[in-house]
This record gives C-alpha cells, sequence and structure tokens, in this order.
C-alpha cells in the first residue's frame, strides 16, 4: 500500500505545454496508485480567463491517453481549480491565498504546499517575493519550490536568480527539476558501479580508457524556434543534462545512499572537471548547425529555414567536448560528450571504453595487433538496460578472437509500466527527497565550465561547421576523438548510410 502524500499543488504556468503533457499526466499516475487520493487539491494559474469546469475538461483531456475509466477521471479531475492570474499583479495573489486556505480546509491539507513554476524564470523572483509578502507560504506545513530549467542563462544570472529565491526559500525547499535525473537508467548508474566489485574495482585511470556520453535527438527545432534560437544545444543540453550524467560517472561512492552524502560527492566531481581557457575550449569543443538533407526518403530543411529562427543565425544545435577531471580518479580519463538536433536516431547512452590488453598473446604477427577494448554500454532511451563487450574465441579451427556481447535490456512491457520522469520526480518533491534533484552548489559549477565555451564561441567569427541533418554531426567531431586516437563507439549513421537511407 503506497503511503498517502497530502499537499496543495499550486502550478504558475497551467495552460502550458509543459503541464499538459507531462505534470497532470504524471499527477493522476500519482492518484491512480494512492500517492494522492483524498487529501490533495491543485490550482492552476496562469494568465488566460479560465473556469474551473473547463480546466477540468483540459486536465482530463490530457490524461486520456492512460486510458482512466470515466469515474476515475471525474474523481481526479474533482480536486482542480483555475485561478487567473496576473503575477505582475499584487491583488491576485490575495485571491490565490483566499482559495488556497480554503482548499486547506476543505481537502485537510495540513498546510502543506508545493508550488511549481512552470514557467519564464523571468517571473520567479516576482512570484516568490509575492508568496512570501502576501502570506501565501504556511507556518504550520512544508513549503516547497519547484523550478524548471533554464535556470538562468550564465553564471551572473543564475546567480542573481538564485539570490532572489533564496531570499525567500532555504535551500532545503528548493528543488531545480532535471527530468534526466528521473529516467530509470540515469538513477541505474550507481547501481551499476556501486553494486558490481566487477565494476566499480576497475573504476578508474587504471582501467578506462576513455567515457562517452550521447544523447541525441533526431528532430529539429520544431515549434521551439523562438526559445532555442536564443539558447542552442550548450546551454539547453550540456549544462545540465550532461553534466549531471558525467557527475554521476565521475563521483565518489558515498558513504551511505543518502540525499546529502550523493550530492556532496556529485559538486565535488564538478568541481573537479577542469575549467578551460578560451583556447582550450576551442580545441576541445566543437560545435555545429544542421543543415539541409534527405533522410530516410524524406527532406529535412536547414536550422536557419525553420519557423522563428534567425535567417542569419550562429547557434548551434550540436555540441561534442571533451572533459578532463583533475583528481586522482580520473587524471588522464577523457569524458568524451556530444548532444545534437536532426541526429540520426534519437537515443541516449553511456559507453565506458575499458583499456586494451597490454599484449595480444594470440597473434602469430611479429608486431602483435590489440585486441579489441571492452566496453560497457549504459542505455538510457528509447530501450533501458546494458551490454557489455567481451573477447571470446570465434568456433572452429585455429584460435581468431571473437567479440561477443552480453546484452540486458528491461523488458518493453516493464518499460512502458515503470514510473515516467516527471512522475517520480514529483513524488520525490512531495516526500522532500531533493536526491534527483540540482542544488545550487551544482547549478553553479556547471555555469562556471560552460561560460567558458559561450564566451569563446562568442568571440570566434570562424563559420560555425555544418551538419548534414541525419548524420551525427560534423566532421570535427569525429576529428576531436580522432586526435587521441580514440573513435566514437555509438555510429547509428553508418546503419543509414549502408542502407541507402542517408
Amino acid at each position: 500500500m503506497n503511503e498517502e502524500q497530502t499537499a496543495l499543488f499550486t502550478i504558475f504556468g497551467a495552460t502550458g505545454d509543459l503541464a499538459q503533457r507531462k505534470l497532470y499526466p504524471s499527477l493522476f499516475r500519482l492518484f491512480r496508485k494512492g500517492f494522492i487520493k483524498e487529501h490533495f487539491a491543485v490550482i492552476g494559474t496562469a494568465r488566460r480567463e479560465w473556469s474551473d469546469d473547463y480546466y477540468r475538461e483540459i486536465v482530463t483531456t490530457s490524461i486520456n491517453s492512460l486510458k482512466p475509466t470515466e469515474e476515475e477521471a471525474k474523481a481526479f479531475a474533482s480536486h482542480f481549480y483555475y485561478q487567473s492570474h496576473d503575477v505582475t499583479d499584487t491583488t491576485h495573489y490575495t485571491n490565490l491565498k483566499n482559495l488556497a486556505d480554503k482548499l486547506d480546509a476543505e481537502y485537510n491539507l495540513e498546510g502543506n504546499r508545493l508550488f511549481y513554476l512552470a514557467m519564464a524564470p523571468n517571473f520567479f523572483g516576482t512570484i516568490v517575493n509575492h508568496l512570501s509578502s502576501e502570506k501565501i507560504m504556511t507556518e504550520n506545513g512544508f513549503n516547497r519550490l519547484v523550478i524548471e530549467k533554464p535556470f538562468g542563462t550564465s553564471y551572473e544570472t543564475a546567480a542573481e536568480l538564485n539570490e532572489q529565491i533564496r531570499a525567500v526559500f532555504s535551500e532545503d525547499q528548493i528543488f531545480r527539476i532535471d527530468h534526466y535525473l528521473g529516467k530509470e537508467m540515469i538513477q541505474n548508474i550507481s547501481a551499476v558501479r556501486f553494486g558490481n566489485n566487477i565494476f566499480e574495482s576497475l573504476w578508474n585511470n587504471r582501467y578506462i580508457d576513455n567515457i562517452q556520453v550521447t544523447l541525441a535527438e533526431d528532430l529539429g527545432v520544431e515549434e521551439r524556434g523562438g526559445y532555442y534560437d536564443k539558447s542552442g544545444a550548450l546551454k539547453d543540453m550540456i549544462q545540465n543534462h550532461i553534466l549531471q550524467v558525467v557527475a554521476l560517472l565521475a563521483m565518489e561512492a558515498p558513504n551511505n545512499f543518502t540525499e546529502k552524502e550523493i550530492r556532496e560527492e556529485k559538486i565535488k566531481a564538478l568541481n573537479a572537471v577542469k575549467i578551460y581557457n578560451e583556447q582550450e575550449a576551442l580545441d576541445n569543443f566543437v560545435r555545429g548547425q544542421y543543415v539541409a538533407n534527405r533522410f530516410k526518403n524524406e527532406d529535412i530543411i536547414s536550422y536557419v529555414d525553420e519557423p522563428n529562427v534567425n535567417p542569419e543565425s550562429r547557434t548551434e544545435t550540436f555540441v561534442a567536448g571533451k572533459l578532463e577531471i583533475n583528481n586522482f580518479r580520473w587524471k588522464g580519463v577523457p569524458f568524451y560528450i556530444r548532444t545534437g538536433k536532426q541526429l540520426s536516431t534519437k537515443a541516449a547512452r553511456i559507453n565506458i571504453v575499458f583499456k586494451a590488453t597490454p599484449t595480444n598473446i594470440f597473434s602469430q604477427e611479429d608486431i602483435c595487433e590489440k585486441l579489441p577494448q571492452n566496453i560497457l554500454t549504459i542505455y538510457i532511451q528509447p530501450t533501458e538496460g546494458f551490454s557489455l563487450s567481451l573477447n571470446g574465441k570465434e568456433p572452429g579451427p585455429g584460435f581468431e578472437i571473437d567479440p561477443v556481447k552480453l546484452d540486458f535490456r528491461t523488458p518493453t512491457d516493464v518499460v512502458a509500466n515503470s514510473p515516467e520522469a516527471y512522475e517520480k520526480l514529483i513524488l520525490d518533491a512531495l516526500q522532500g527527497d531533493a536526491t534527483n534533484f540540482t542544488h545550487w552548489d551544482e547549478v553553479s559549477q556547471s555555469w562556471r565550465i560552460v561560460d567558458v565555451i559561450r564566451q569563446a564561441w562568442d568571440n570566434d567569427s570562424q563559420p560555425i561547421p555544418t551538419y548534414p541533418a541525419g548524420t551525427m554531426g560534423p566532421a570535427e567531431a569525429f576529428d576531436l576523438l580522432a586526435k587521441d586516437q580514440h573513435e566514437w563507439v555509438y555510429k547509428p549513421d553508418e546503419w543509414y548510410r549502408e542502407h541507402g537511407l542517408l
């Protein structure tokens, strides 16, 4: 039996895409499983003039794909209330407080309040100030603030934003959401590492050659052109998702698997990442922008031809880079990272490439060929699981080495029924567990790492490298690894080329 959580949710930006695609379905899953039941209510706020009934219709429509019974949908939606709201108008917060207090009494919510800011960060400071000044925060229950990315656009803006929020909420009340940290296999990184001595004992520079993190998207910017053109792949993906994954891969084992100790080790790992000077950033990071191409029998337009994108845009849609971690465990092991839009496939995976056996005793040649390297692959999406490539003997006469793969994928029915990232993260916030959220010390250090790269590119007048849509990035991304006598393990575009689709 799941323990019921008691809280009033106030969602700022309740009419938006995020709320309808992610938040309402996730809340419904929690409702269906009994984590929220009788003692919860939701206030949706936005500028639009909606009624409670219309809001409940929108909420009901948003959960259709989960196939609720009519009774289920009606019971769930009855907990939702709408308040037309201008976040800059103080009088509107009075109305919000009155409704919040009324629902608190009606549903016996014990003063527990969770505020979810699903809107532009430039309003965060205004909202939290009013939550305090208009006494919408309670004294008899918990007050928690959930914030969506982007958390600032640079270290400077993030620090200013953090200062505004910390004037009202303490760090342990702030939940900076990164939905990647809610994914099952991201959380499984720790299980694979610390739950298997075969890996943890080898998890260092004596045995690991390099580590590769790929977060690939097979779509363009779609209707987000206006936002994306001001952000780019570096800020949209590297500063948050990828650096969080790197921290989990690089951190030391915590003494106990608790929120506080995991966070401390992640912060130490990020603090050990070398912050490049401008020339080093240009040497170790590559950007790219997709151009028109025919892929899988479809014509794809260039980034600069996308709606709401500046035709002269120098915004990167692809980033590949090499990170160096200057500590005892990782000195000399490159962490290669890459992400981009309009790549060959939608996939997120990690490749741990182990060092080759020093001598190939099976080779009869005067110059021994190196044996293939062992590779541990952690699959994050679209499938979940992991594989390990090993060297075995090819069947038959002679002694030819044949790479074999030990492969486990989570069954599709289990993946389909496993909690969605937002569902897990909302439940964590309700329970006050910030393990899978980002602490300010992580956010600030991530910005320090990324700001130098951004500045180096802004000062660089060279043309931005391009890559045909459907490929895995510009040639420079492959040259980056070739300089170190390495190569990308994951090469999905080769399959498409072999089949005449690229």
